[in-house]
């Protein structure tokens, strides 16, 4: 049954008694002041039965809870731990002396509560960028956004082809053991497959073989694709008195083990009927049995990861994450690009002007989306090798005609398939005229350097040469400039843990990458918040007021508040309070500066 918290709140409450002790200048105050304001408990109200069971603990403790959770990058029962001893948090969720407010499954459920409304980005984040408009941020009636993207390290475990196969007969064997009663130990000894759930010993630790003979190997792994196939084969019985439910969970699991076996093995063409590992990797090869949607991603040539890719888009004026993605790991940076930008605007009420982003977000096929849209994409175009002075891009080129950099034109074209799919025109030089050229050997890409140089055009030619015009312009030297707020509101929620997935599957990390992007905001706004209160009249009786030079009087007329906002909000992450803590109190020494230092 649905609960509010008591809005006048209590005599005794923590906030009150200890709030001098913790400090008024830290986090956990801002939340034990503003914390129930923001997160209302009324927004929660349909999660719960009006006039039925028990009252349910107040849902916002709970979402402040998870806010302090993600702040303290502590596990659940940590959390559970800190309501009753931490007096930080007892000022932040206003606690009484001796209060146990709730048990970790409680705040399990909270998370269950929100994947199953779909409601973390609205009850979280949304709710910190409204809060924002108090500071006169987010006011205007369009803004600018950044998108960038960052690794997510999955949760679970990697494991190499053999370990992979055996956990997946491990999963299959326990949904098994629903259908027929029987322990997962009890199953697997009947069916001859207790190598595979013995815990005192690993399935490689266990194998007994000299892992440098590759025959032995290979007999190894066709007698764990053997126990596999067997085992689908038994479970393809059973189906048969297994209930709806049990159905459903014995055919996740041969989809996964079927999964497992084709995208690391292939037949063995020296020994028919027998498999070996596949040469190569499979396109979108899933590297975990424990956490499925966790794939290898690249963020560069040299870097590799496994997990997923954590997109975010940044008002610029303010640092404010204003909307958060989680995209597989091997999905493209400029996924999902388009739903961000108009994510933005759900989430702040406000029209997105224009959108940046990195090269990343620059392809064709982006800047088409966009352009349908009816909206504006800035990104840079990728610069050409610096060794290749007759790259394409150092051709004028038009939908007529092409001209080489050392003035010779052509307007001959044949159509050919484009590598995105569509016909495009491809331009082509007669050949005497390249042959008796003296850049023939650096322009031609042909080994015999023969015939006649090419150029083909991009599906989306005229977009990517606008692009390139506009790079030259200061107004993009501006936007790059912007750019940079994401890659810092990015590092900031490194800091907070975003960097390493808490739980499993995609869905449950874009709530821990919303509660942590909301983390950083409500900083933002506890910093402004300490700048307002450092502001405060002074009497013209008491004191005199010193009067500035007409200089320094019209320069502070003319500061840019986007500047000034940039400048508070830097000062949340530049410095650390004295004693080390973040959302410790601030010293006097800098309190007297006006210098917010909460971390």
């Amino acid at each position: 049954m649905f609960r509010a918290s008591e809005t006048q709140g209590t005599l005794f409450g923590g906030y009150n008694r200890l709030i001098d002790w913790v400090g008024k200048e830290t986090f956990y105050a801002y939340l034990g002041e503003n914390g129930r304001r923001i997160f209302d408990d009324e927004l929660f109200r349909e999660w719960y039965c009006a006039d039925n069971g028990r009252p349910c603990v107040c849902p916002s403790t709970l979402a402040l809870t998870t806010i302090l959770q993600m702040y303290d990058r502590c596990s659940d029962q940590e959390a559970v731990d800190r309501t009753k001893f931490d007096d930080r948090w007892k000022v932040a969720l206003n606690l009484e002396e001796g209060d146990k407010p709730f048990a970790k499954s409680t705040l399990q459920e909270f998370r269950a509560k929100l994947l199953l409304h779909d409601a973390a980005e609205a009850l979280f984040l949304r709710l910190s960028l409204g809060e924002a408009k108090r500071f006169d941020l987010l006011n205007g009636s369009k803004l600018k956004t950044v998108l960038d993207t960052s690794p997510l390290l999955g949760r679970g475990a990697v494991q190499d082809t053999y370990n992979l196969v055996a956990e997946g007969i491990k999963i299959l064997c326990r949904a098994l053991s629903g259908v027929t009663g029987d322990k997962l130990e009890v199953l697997a000894k009947r069916l001859d497959l207790s190598r595979y759930v013995d815990r005192k010993v690993s399935l490689k630790g266990g194998a007994g073989i000299d892992w440098s003979n590759d025959s032995e190997r290979r007999v190894f792994l066709n007698s764990i694709v053997a126990d596999a196939e067997r085992l689908l084969s038994h479970s393809a019985k059973l189906k048969a008195v297994a209930t709806e439910k049990q159905q459903a969970l014995m055919t996740q699991a041969e989809e996964l083990l079927q999964r497992l076996i084709s995208q690391d093995t292939e037949p063995d063409p020296s020994q028919p009927g027998k498999v070996r590992i596949r040469q190569g990797t499979a396109k979108d090869r899933m590297p975990s049995a424990t956490d499925p949607e966790i794939r290898h991603g690249r963020k560069s040539a040299s870097k590799r990861f496994d997990g997923h890719k954590l997109a975010t888009a940044t008002d610029p004026s303010s640092g404010m994450i204003t909307a958060v993605d989680v995209l597989p790991g091997n999905a493209p940076d400029s996924q999902n690009a388009l739903k961000m930008t108009e994510a933005v605007e759900a989430n702040t009420g406000l029209i997105v002007e224009k959108t940046v982003g990195d090269c990343a977000y620059g392809p064709g096929e982006t800047r088409q989306e966009y352009v349908e849209a009816g909206r504006t994409l800035v990104a840079k175009v990728p610069a050409p090798p610096s060794n290749q002075p007759f790259h394409k891009t150092h051709f004028q080129v038009s939908d007529e005609s092409v001209t080489c950099p050392v003035g010779q034109t052509t307007e001959d074209f044949k159509w050919v398939k484009s590598d995105q799919g569509p016909r495009v025109k491809q331009f082509y030089f007669p050949v005497p005229v390249c042959q008796a050229c003296p850049h023939r050997d650096a322009c031609l890409r042909t080994k015999d350097k023969s015939g006649g140089r090419t150029v083909t055009l991009h599906p989306q030619e005229d977009l990517l040469q606008a692009a390139r015009e506009f790079q030259q312009t200061e107004e993009f030297r501006q936007d790059l400039r912007d750019r940079q707020q994401a890659e810092h509101g990015i590092a900031r929620m490194m800091q907070l843990g975003a960097r390493q997935a808490r739980y499993v599957g995609r869905a449950k990390t874009k709530v821990q990458a919303v509660v942590t992007a909301t983390v950083l905001n409500l900083l933002i706004l506890f910093s402004l918040s300490l700048k307002a209160s450092a502001i405060s009249p002074v009497s013209s009786s008491d004191h005199e007021v010193p009067q500035l030079p007409q200089t320094q009087r019209q320069a502070d007329d003319d500061r840019d508040p986007s500047q000034e906002t940039a400048a508070a909000t830097s000062g949340v992450w530049a410095h650390r309070h004295p004693d080390g803590v973040r959302g410790g109190p601030v010293s006097e020494a800098s309190s007297s500066r006006g210098d917010p230092r909460i971390w």
